[in-house]
């Protein structure tokens, strides 16, 4: 079929709005059954946290392939590469990467030394009240950029989905979906949220494999007919099959884009939080390996679906669509199989989106709950007879399930304001926070004896603030007509990502910090720290000096 011609078809098949609804419900309706039924056992915080430490290597494969596939890589990575191509698959590449950084230094010692949230691996051998307090707002922080990326999408999705338009209808869209996401992690906990999650990393690897398969029998399996045939239908010609559309101008931009995305996954929260739910050091690097495949494959099939899209939709007509690039893989779905496959892909993302907000909203739950609740705020507080008073940890998962409504409620607000924006690169926003606040203390408090409590307060601090301040400052909050806030101008930072400069100040600051105070930490619990983190010994033992 020829390009040009592709290019008229598609938007002339319209959408089933009754269809899609009813495959969306019965979506809606299975993964509420998983959440009911895996919620029956959440008893303690160790299985509404942890879901019991009950989940195998690959099972917890399959839900970090699930958690960490989210809208960005299956909807704003193939509307980049429709878009802009090569550039486009920069995502792809560095989202990959950056799981070699997780598994080499992260993954094995963050499940031998915490317990359910990174505050504990960073508070281990530190003061426990400031580098918690800190770790939990850099953690709250990320999981909020994150959360504005995944209700982007959900809101651009479903008005493709229902054939809603408008800035109101996609409002509405995106209070449903936060809505949805509090009464599944209110109801499953973790142990809900991983099942969904696999679940949907089954899904959408499957209908990925599908779609990539139907791209592939139109161009004769010849993967050279297919980008001839994107290259025909592109106003861009050639340049989408080579570096530079999207970065040439500005290749500091996409050198601070890179580092974030490679550097940012050991980073994220709600990844390091997965490797809390198997019972073994050994069972959290097999999860990672598995992840690292299942990732990996569906990365490469992006490169067939973007191309795909761009072929046979075309990039004006994605552009066009409500949620823009965000719409490319389920318009090419409505281009090859119709409405019926239109309805079965845009859910399977729904439910990308549901699983990825429930476990982000967990995340930062947990977080706050578990290290400002119970270990700053309640820690130290004594009882009328002088004894101390320790956090009960029913008290503390009730008040990780009014987090969450709280969460929920600024999701859905920053969500309604994020409308518009690929959410590829809103999520690339959050790894640049997570890379800048969290990486450096996770590596320093991992491998430097020396480093103490300043050390990490500057770091988390000073990278949280000087990554938030020059996103403020770029082209993304403001100054051109896809900002943010369109209508103000105040450009002072001429890149798009802050990594460049906010990740080496995070390590900077925590090498600074800790070289200028004359604090001693206690080397017994710097050496039980490495001990611990290389071997497992008392990797059980709640974390608690």
């Amino acid at each position: 079929m020829n390009a040009v011609h592709a290019a008229t078809a598609a938007p002339t098949v319209e959408s089933n709005p009754i269809l899609n609804i009813s495959i969306f419900a019965a979506f809606v309706a299975v993964t509420l059954f998983i959440v009911i039924r895996a919620s029956r056992n959440n008893k303690t915080a160790a299985d509404y946290y942890a879901a019991g430490r009950s989940f195998t290597g690959p099972q917890n494969g399959f839900a970090i392939a699930g958690d960490y596939l989210s809208a960005a890589s299956f909807l704003g990575i193939c509307g980049a590469i429709a878009i802009n191509g090569y550039d486009g698959f920069l995502y792809s590449i560095g989202f990959l990467v950056a799981w070699l950084v997780a598994l080499l230094l992260v993954a094995e010692l963050m499940r031998n030394t915490g317990k359910f949230t990174m505050a504990d691996v960073l508070s281990f051998r530190l003061k426990q009240k400031p580098v918690r307090m800190a770790a939990a707002i850099t953690t709250l922080a990320v999981c909020f950029f994150y959360l504005l990326a995944q209700m982007a999408g959900a809101g651009g999705l479903v008005s493709l989905l229902l054939g809603i338009d408008g800035r109101v209808g996609q409002s509405i869209v995106i209070a449903v979906v936060g809505v949805l996401m509090i009464v599944y992690v209110l109801i499953g906990g973790m142990k809900g949220t991983t099942w969904v999650q696999i679940v949907k990393a089954f899904l959408l690897i499957g209908g990925a494999i599908a779609m990539t398969i139907w791209v592939l029998a139109i161009n004769g399996f010849n993967l050279n007919t297919l980008l001839e045939a994107a290259v025909a239908n592109s106003d861009k010609g050639e340049a989408i099959l080579g570096p530079g559309l999207q970065y040439g101008a500005n290749p500091w931009d996409f050198l601070s884009l890179g580092m974030a995305l490679v550097l940012g996954t050991a980073g994220l929260p709600h990844v390091l939080m997965r490797f809390y739910t198997v019972p073994t050091a050994k069972e959290a690097r097999r999860s990672v390996v598995w992840a690292i495949w299942l990732i990996g494959g569906f990365y490469l099939l992006t490169l067939v679906l973007g191309y795909g899209a761009g072929a046979l939709v075309g990039a004006d007509v994605i552009a066009a669509a409500p949620g823009g690039p965000n719409s490319a893989a389920p318009l090419l779905a409505l281009y090859l199989g119709g409405p019926v496959l239109l309805g079965f892909i845009s859910a399977v993302a729904f439910a990308t989106i549901l699983a990825v907000v429930a476990g982000l909203t967990i995340t930062a739950a947990a977080s706050f709950a578990h290290d400002i609740y119970a270990n700053v705020i309640q820690k130290g507080k004594k009882d009328a007879a002088g004894a101390p008073v320790t956090a009960d940890p029913n008290a503390e998962v009730r008040v990780a399930r009014r987090t969450v409504v709280v969460i929920g409620i600024l999701a859905i607000v920053g969500g309604i304001g994020a409308q518009g924006q690929n959410i590829a690169f809103l999520v690339a926003l959050a790894f640049a926070v997570a890379a800048s606040a969290n990486l450096p203390t996770i590596l320093y408090s991992l491998f430097w004896r020396r480093f103490n409590t300043r050390g990490a307060v500057w770091s988390m601090y000073g990278g949280l603030a000087a990554a938030i301040i020059l996103i403020v400052l770029s082209p993304v909050f403001s100054g051109s007509p896809t900002s943010m806030i369109p209508g103000i101008d105040i450009v002072l930072w001429p890149m798009n990502n802050p990594g460049i400069v906010s990740i080496p100040l995070g390590f900077f600051l925590g090498w600074l910090g800790t070289i200028t105070s004359r604090t001693k930490e206690s080397p017994q619990l710097a050496a039980e720290m490495e001990v611990r983190s290389l071997t497992g010994f008392g990797a059980e033992k709640a974390v608690d000096h």
